[in-house]
C-alpha cells in the first residue's frame, strides 16, 4: 500500500495546473471621410477609396461621412504555467465584437492556439488559430486595418513549428488552413477552393539581438478552384463531364525589418505576392487556357506591397507609416479574359499609397489617439491588356480618413 501511495504521488507530481488571466480593452473608434470608402464593418476596416460615379453630372460617392462605433472592443484569456511532465502547454483564446449580426455586433472568435514546449527542446508547437507568419509584424498605427492592403493581414488556423538554432537565429514552417480571409473565383468568395487543394505552407528564418530583428519568408498555396469542368467542356457540348486536377500553385516572398534603439522604433516590410487575396491584398488570378485533356491552367496576379513605418516615445508617442503597392500583372496572357480579383475593393485599381502620422497619449492603461490618413488610389480605364493591365489613361483618387481612438485595456 505505502508503495503504492508513493507511486501515486509521483505520477500526481508530474502534472502543475494551468495559470489564467483575464485581459482586454474597451475601445472607441470616431471616424470621418472626405468620401465614400471600400471598407468592411461599419467601415472602420478601410480598404480604398470608391472611384468616381457620376449622376446627373455629380460625383455620388463625394462628400464627408463619419461613424462612432465600439464594436472593436475585445476580451481575451491566456492560459500558462501548465506542465505533464517535459512538456509545457500555454493558450490563448480572443475574441471581439466585431461580426454583425445587421447592425448588432456580436461576438466573434480572433484566435485560439495552444503553444506546446518541451523542457531542453529547441522546437517549440503551436497549434490552433493565429496570426499568420506573415502578418504577424505590422506597422505602428492605430486604425483597425493595421496596414492592409500594404501589409498582409490574415488569422489562420494552423500548425507552425519554430526551431531554435542558436545566435539569435531560428526557423518557421507552418501549414495553414484558409478560414476567415476567402479568396474569390469562379463561385464567388469560398473556402472550398483550399478545402479541396493542398494545405497552404510557410517557410521562414528569423535572426534578432538586442536592437535587431530581420525575417526572410516565403508563402506557397495550392488550390484548385474547379473540382470539374462542368462548365468548360472543351470538346464539345456533348462530351462528358471531366474530373479537373488542376491547381493554382504561387509562391509569394518576403522580407521584414525591424530596428529598435531606447523608445524609438522603425519597422519595413515587403511582400511580392501572387494572388495574395487571402492576405487581405490587392489581388488575384486568372485562365491561362483551357487544355484538351480537361485540365485548366492557372495565372496569378503579381503584385508589390510595402511598408515603412516607425514609433517613437511612450507616454506621449509619436508614430506613422508610408505604404505603397502596385499591381504587376498576371505572370502569363489571360484567356477569353478570365480573371477573378479581390472584390474587398474596386478590381480596378492599379496601383496606391497611403501615409498616417498619428499622435497618441497613453496615461497609464487608457489611451487616446489621433491618426490622420491620407489614401490616394489609380484607377484604370479603358479595357485590360492580356496581363490584366489597364491600357487607357488612369486616375488618381484620394481620400482623407481622420481617426479619434480611445482605448481602457485591463
Amino acid at each position: 500500500m505505502a508503495a503504492l501511495l508513493t507511486g501515486s504521488a509521483a505520477f500526481a507530481q508530474e502534472e502543475k495546473p494551468s495559470h489564467f488571466k483575464l485581459y482586454g480593452f474597451i475601445r472607441n473608434y470616431m471616424v470621418a471621410d472626405s468620401r465614400a470608402v471600400s471598407a468592411g464593418t461599419e467601415d472602420l476596416y478601410f480598404y480604398m477609396p470608391k472611384d468616381v460615379s457620376v449622376v446627373d453630372g455629380f460625383d455620388q460617392n463625394a462628400g464627408f461621412n463619419w461613424r462612432f462605433v465600439s464594436l472593436t472592443t475585445r476580451l481575451g484569456l491566456d492560459v500558462s504555467g501548465y506542465e505533464w511532465g517535459r512538456m509545457g502547454v500555454s493558450g490563448k483564446v480572443e475574441a471581439d465584437f466585431y461580426a454583425l449580426n445587421g447592425s448588432v455586433p456580436i461576438l466573434r472568435l480572433r484566435q485560439a492556439f495552444m503553444k506546446l514546449t518541451f523542457d531542453e527542446s529547441p522546437v517549440s508547437l503551436t497549434i490552433g488559430q493565429a496570426w499568420h507568419p506573415m502578418a504577424a509584424d505590422m506597422p505602428h498605427m492605430n486604425n483597425l486595418e493595421t496596414g492592409a492592403p500594404f501589409n498582409p493581414f490574415n488569422r489562420s488556423p494552423q500548425f507552425t513549428a519554430d526551431f531554435a538554432l542558436g545566435g539569435g537565429f531560428s526557423l518557421t514552417a507552418s501549414l495553414l488552413y484558409l478560414n476567415h480571409y476567402l479568396p474569390t473565383g469562379p463561385a464567388g468568395k469560398s473556402k472550398d477552393y483550399y478545402k479541396y487543394g493542398l494545405p497552404e505552407f510557410y517557410l521562414g528564418a528569423s535572426y534578432q539581438n538586442k536592437n535587431f530583428l530581420a525575417r526572410l519568408g516565403v508563402d506557397m498555396v495550392n488550390m484548385r478552384p474547379y473540382r470539374t469542368i462542368a462548365d468548360w467542356r472543351v470538346q464539345g457540348a456533348d462530351a462528358p463531364t471531366i474530373q479537373v486536377n488542376s491547381f493554382l500553385s504561387t509562391v509569394s516572398p518576403f522580407v521584414f525589418l525591424q530596428f529598435t534603439s531606447g523608445k524609438f522604433q522603425l519597422r519595413a516590410k515587403s511582400i511580392l505576392a501572387q494572388a495574395g487575396e487571402h492576405l487581405n491584398l490587392l489581388s488575384g488570378y486568372g485562365v491561362a487556357s483551357f487544355n484538351n485533356d480537361g485540365t485548366i491552367e492557372y495565372t496569378p496576379m503579381q503584385d508589390w506591397a510595402s511598408f515603412v513605418s516607425f514609433s517613437y516615445g511612450k507616454k506621449f508617442q509619436v508614430m506613422g507609416m508610408l505604404g505603397y503597392m502596385k499591381q504587376l500583372g498576371t505572370t502569363k496572357d489571360l484567356t477569353d479574359n478570365q480573371l477573378w480579383m479581390n472584390s474587398a475593393a474596386d478590381t480596378r485599381i492599379q496601383q496606391a499609397f497611403r501615409a498616417t502620422p498619428t499622435v497618441a497619449w497613453n496615461l497609464g492603461k487608457f489611451t487616446v489617439s489621433l491618426e490622420y490618413n491620407l489614401t490616394a488610389a489609380e484607377f484604370g480605364r479603358g479595357e485590360r491588356n492580356a496581363r490584366g493591365m489597364y491600357t487607357g489613361t488612369p486616375e488618381w483618387i484620394l481620400n482623407h480618413r481622420f481617426i479619434c481612438m480611445t482605448k481602457f485595456n485591463f
